[in-house]
């Protein structure tokens, strides 16, 4: 009964329910002369993974088919070391200022007061961030809703930084394209009626295939940028709302990724895997990135909270290669902790030391480090406006609708502010979002329960008086 009583770990706070399986990636083109990163020193080279796939938003039990950005994440077990690449399937986020990441999952998930799911949350903060409206693109297009984890790409999103073995730099992006993508993506509607019919139908989907041994297969590349490029770009490399345009930095292909075995406990391979951007290895480095940036600390953190301080100890965490060589002793449930190897830094008795070979390059800075409001030092429309021209007419349509079912539920002023958005990006984007919403309204009124049982309110806990009224009108 007391092991039965702690059964329970917290759940993450972001990406709660999700799926995984193992793998491996192996190297199909040769790319040393940006990386000396050992996963990828020869062609043919084969390196274990793990992937896990997830849903950012909601809880551990929420419907794979909910509407929301998914994680697609790779731990290599590299000879030197774990490398952890925590990507979305999306190529772009909704902001560049890290500090706005509690908001930003707070306004996706449940309504404080009322614990509901609420649009005015959702949209007040998205409509607030006009920098995420090419995300939020995305996110509402035919192209957020694959067919299940097998059929979707991924991306790194980030920038990071490459280090040959001359110590010459450069920047990159990684992408994950599917090989053979099988099934359409999933109509909103098909979406829709899969959450209530079968709400773990991408995990079924995942095992399944698998252990039938049809195994899910992408294609690895990456894009490559000059620092000289990164200095002279028209819009800055590493804001993560945009993307680099693949006319001017094409897709290289470097290898696959196979996954091929199912885990053998969802709790130990699933639940307790940690993949966090900090994880690196030689010749991967961060950039610039803002965003890489705060997640190098918040990922690493989350996961001592989560999991305790010596999460890389786990078996899904370890290193599978290398023997693990620190300061780090104790903790709660230390496994290695590493004998009679002394615990300080120097000392005289062989404990492990910094090797000069592996130091991060120099780089040139220069200016003033401050913080300020930089949305208008940015183009925030301009490729949210390329995208709307590069749909057919049926994916605007099915983006404006997307949108609009959503949106609708928002209080007026918020609906405005979110479409006068739209209308930024593009003015035939802005109208069919507004025409869809006017439809859809004029449709709900001629529903009398419709204001009683749809719209979703938030007020502040001190403000009696209007959270009396709500109250009411919710009964």
């Amino acid at each position: 009964m007391a092991h039965f009583n702690r059964e329970r770990i917290p759940e993450r706070v972001a990406h709660a329910n999700g799926a995984g399986a193992f793998g491996y990636f192996q190297v199909t083109h040769d790319i040393t002369n940006y990386t000396r990163a050992s996963v990828f020193d020869h062609v043919g080279k084969k390196t274990p993974v793990a992937i896990r796939f997830s849903l950012a938003i909601g809880d551990k039990g929420s419907p794979d088919t909910t509407r929301g950005s998914r994680g697609f994440g790779i731990k290599f077990y590299t000879d030197q070391g774990n490398w952890d690449l925590a990507g979305l399937n999306l190529p772009v986020f909704f902001f560049r200022d890290p500090f706005l990441f509690p908001g930003f999952v707070h306004s996706q998930n449940r309504n404080p007061v009322t614990h509901l799911l609420d649009a005015d949350m959702y949209w007040d903060f998205f409509s607030l961030h006009p920098e995420s409206t090419h995300a939020v693109m995305h996110l509402f297009s035919d192209r957020d809703m694959p067919d299940g984890y097998r059929h979707m790409d991924g991306y790194g999103v980030h920038t990071f930084k490459l280090v040959n073995a001359d110590g010459t730099s450069v920047y990159c992006k990684f992408h994950i394209k599917v090989c053979a993508r099988m099934r359409a993506n999933l109509s909103a509607s098909e979406a829709e009626e899969l959450m209530g019919k079968d709400p773990d139908y991408y995990l079924r989907d995942l095992y399944n295939s698998i252990a039938s041994k049809d195994y899910p297969t992408w294609t690895f590349y990456i894009q490559v940028m000059t620092f000289e490029q990164a200095r002279t770009w028209t819009f800055n490399p590493f804001d993560v709302t945009k993307l680099w345009p693949l006319s001017d930095f094409p897709l290289i292909p470097v290898g696959k990724l196979v996954l091929k075995r199912n885990p053998t406990d969802y709790f130990s391979d699933v639940e307790q895997i940690a993949l966090a951007p900090a994880n690196l290895v030689p010749g991967i480095e961060p950039s610039p990135d803002r965003i890489l940036q705060g997640r190098l600390f918040g990922y690493s953190d989350t996961q001592r909270y989560r999991l305790g301080p010596n999460v890389n100890q786990l078996p899904v965490n370890c290193p599978l290669n290398v023997r693990m060589a620190n300061y780090q002793r104790d903790g709660n449930a230390a496994v290695e902790n590493q004998g009679g190897a002394p615990n300080y830094f120097p000392n005289s008795f062989s404990g492990p030391v910094d090797d000069a070979k592996w130091k991060a390059p120099p780089f040139p800075s220069s200016g003033d480090v401050d913080r300020w409001d930089s949305s208008a030092d940015y183009d925030d429309f301009t490729q949210p406006r390329e995208l709307w021209e590069a749909l057919s007419d049926e994916e605007r349509d099915h983006l404006a609708d997307n949108i609009a079912n959503h949106l609708k539920d928002a209080h007026d002023f918020i609906r405005s502010r979110a479409v006068a958005n739209f209308a930024k990006a593009h003015s035939g984007f802005g109208a069919a979002v507004s025409m869809r919403i006017d439809e859809l309204l004029q449709i709900l009124a001629s529903l009398t329960a419709y204001s009683f049982t749809r719209r979703h309110f938030y007020t502040a806990p001190t403000d009696k008086r209007m959270f009396c009224a709500l109250a009411h009108c919710l009964l």
